[in-house]
């Protein structure tokens, strides 16, 4: 019986453009491979000698002959390709409706009710844009006017940019949450995140701090973590992992500053006695490469993971199953900064786990969900379909 899961995502490592990907805009995105033709070699060989490189259609590594998990590539379901999409997903949830975007700003009614119910006498933006774009481009009017800065991006969110000085942090998450409940009580639009994004600084070097905080929706059902925890497990949460899940399903949260602090977090609490998951959210990828189009700044991130992965092995316990995988794309070499419609990729390791299986390609990133419920022993209503029996090790 397998006692602990050990889920790493690593946020927006996609493996290729889905089926669907030109409905999306995404035709020719592959968010590793494109990387490797870019910077030449990728040294992640832990990475492969786990199965990487012989998941299907992964033509930009050589074949390892001795694996030592299973692996395979995954479709994504639900319409989207955003990071709540994704995990909820994996977790269990299929969307037959995507999630709200706003490529020309937020309707000016929503943002006279904000307005009004938040206290604020104007705001400044409301528009798509970069994170750190949008704050050199408003930040000083900001400081002057204390108007908090709102905007979007090509994810379903409602962000508001202040400085730390002028709106101090409880006031912004205050203001956070009226934007959250007047998106909840909207019949015709769905809003994955608010987040708040402070700020420090002054024109020309103005910079992000750690103390951005997300707004989520709840998950439209229960997922595996919901059911894991009712169980009487424990489900631990790693970076944004509260955050996605709105610390539904969820008995602890830990906060991370970066990669490698996550992974200091996950190595922390394997040397712990506890049964459940362990789930990871390591969002540099992303956040930091992926959207800024910084290719050999991605390049150096799977690597400083995968230096770290013999640490992760390591402490794993006789009965731990790790799976590393990833939740969309975000391809840094493509013009767009936005994320990418792609298969995810999944590696399995752990004594209860067969070597040297593919699984091949699965149609919902949901059968990893429902495969972790498997290896619990545990029923619940969720999507996806377990593979658990063909990698067991009996």
């Amino acid at each position: 019986m397998v006692k602990r899961v050990v889920i790493i995502v690593l946020d927006s490592v996609g493996i290729g453009e889905l089926p669907d990907a030109h409905l999306y805009n995404d035709q020719g995105s592959n968010t590793l491979c494109n990387i490797v033709r870019r910077v030449g070699k990728l040294e992640i060989n832990n990475m492969l000698r786990l199965g990487l490189g012989n998941i299907d259609g992964m033509y930009c590594f050589d074949k390892f002959q001795n694996v030592l998990g299973s692996y395979g590539r995954f479709m994504e379901k639900s319409c989207g390709k955003d990071t709540i999409t994704g995990h909820w997903e994996l977790m269990g949830i299929v969307l037959d409706k995507p999630f709200s975007l706003f490529p020309n700003g937020f309707p000016m009614e929503l943002i006279e009710k904000f307005k009004r119910e938040a206290g604020v006498f104007e705001i400044l933006g409301n528009k798509p844009a970069s994170g750190t774009q949008i704050i050199e481009e408003y930040g000083e009017e900001h400081i002057k006017t204390g108007f908090p800065i709102i905007y979007t991006s090509a994810d379903s969110v409602f962000q508001i940019a202040a400085h730390e000085e002028v709106i101090p942090l409880e006031r912004l998450y205050d203001i956070c949450r009226v934007a959250r409940r007047i998106l909840d009580q909207e019949k015709d639009i769905l809003v994955g995140r608010v987040i708040a994004r402070p700020f420090i600084g002054k024109k020309g070097s103005f910079k992000r701090t750690p103390n951005r905080k997300d707004f989520a929706i709840d998950p439209i059902g229960n997922t595996v973590l919901d059911y894991v925890k009712e169980n009487g497990l424990e489900v631990i949460g790693i970076g944004k992992i509260c955050d996605i899940f709105n610390k539904k399903g969820i008995t602890e949260c830990v906060h991370t500053e970066n990669n490698m602090d996550g992974v200091n977090k996950i190595i922390e609490y394997l040397k712990k006695d506890f049964e459940g998951i362990l789930f990871a959210n390591l969002v540099d990828f992303d956040m930091l490469y992926g959207h800024r189009n910084d290719v050999y700044g991605y390049a150096k991130a799977l690597e400083e993971f995968d230096m770290r992965l013999p640490e992760i092995l390591s402490n794993l316990k006789d009965e731990d199953v790790l799976i590393v995988t990833s939740d969309h794309g975000c391809d840094p070499t493509t013009e767009s900064t936005d994320h990418s419609r792609e298969y995810i990729f999944a590696i399995l390791y752990g004594n209860a786990v067969r070597k040297n299986i593919n699984l091949g390609t699965r149609k919902s990133f949901a059968d990893i969900g429902a495969t972790i419920l498997d290896m619990f022993g545990i029923k619940g209503d969720v999507k996806g379909e377990s593979f658990w029996k063909d990698i067991k090790n009996c």
